[in-house]
């Protein structure tokens, strides 16, 4: 299955680094054909301009200054996303990506005024997190994220299509042991993927 595995993180020695690596070496190990797509690495540039805004309907012509991101996501069989959790949001790098390459005619169209869902050929998706706050406060403050994912990212792919959230959360106190644990969980569920 071709996977893209998308990335956000600036540091290539943070912790999410790390889970990204495994992320990568263990849907390789089980066979996958990984489209490993590094946003930072990449330096994917992430403001939506004037133009783009302006042009934000017209598909094709939308996707002219994305296209190779265009159809990296076109050719995905699988969806995995690699990113920290920075106030209680995407980092800006990741939420640039999705504003800019998730267009009208690429991940959605509009048909008579309604929204029709055009990545049908995502048949799994997953997302590895890493939180600052704890799962009381990620709840309490709603946890946007955690919905993005588990209603507006599996409402866009495969009707019915398994959706796997895994979080580390209170990474303001983490451990050694708590690191080890959750890299592990990843492991596991990406040699299974």
């Amino acid at each position: 299955m071709r996977v893209l595995v998308l990335f956000s993180h600036p540091v290539e020695t943070s912790y999410g680094a790390a889970l990204h690596r495994q992320v990568v070496e263990s849907l390789t190990k089980a066979g996958h054909d990984v489209d490993d797509c590094d946003l930072y690495a990449e330096n994917f540039q992430p403001v939506l301009t004037r133009e783009e805004r302006i042009g934000y309907h017209d598909y094709p012509e939308n996707t002219a200054p994305v296209a190779s991101y265009v159809e990296r996501l076109q050719k995905a069989e699988a969806l995995v996303i690699v990113t920290p959790i920075w106030n209680f949001g995407y980092p800006a790098m990741l939420k640039g990506y999705f504003d800019r390459v998730w267009l009208p005619g690429v991940s959605f169209a509009l048909e008579d005024g309604k929204l029709k869902p055009t990545l049908r050929h995502i048949t799994k998706a997953a997302a590895v997190f890493t939180y600052g706050a704890t799962p009381m406060r990620a709840f309490l403050a709603g946890n946007p994220p955690k919905k993005m994912i588990k209603r507006v990212l599996r409402a866009q792919i495969k009707i019915g299509a398994p959706v796997r959230f895994m979080a580390h959360y209170d990474m303001n106190n983490c451990t050694e042991e708590t690191r080890a644990r959750f890299l592990d969980k990843v492991k596991s569920e990406m040699e299974a993927f």
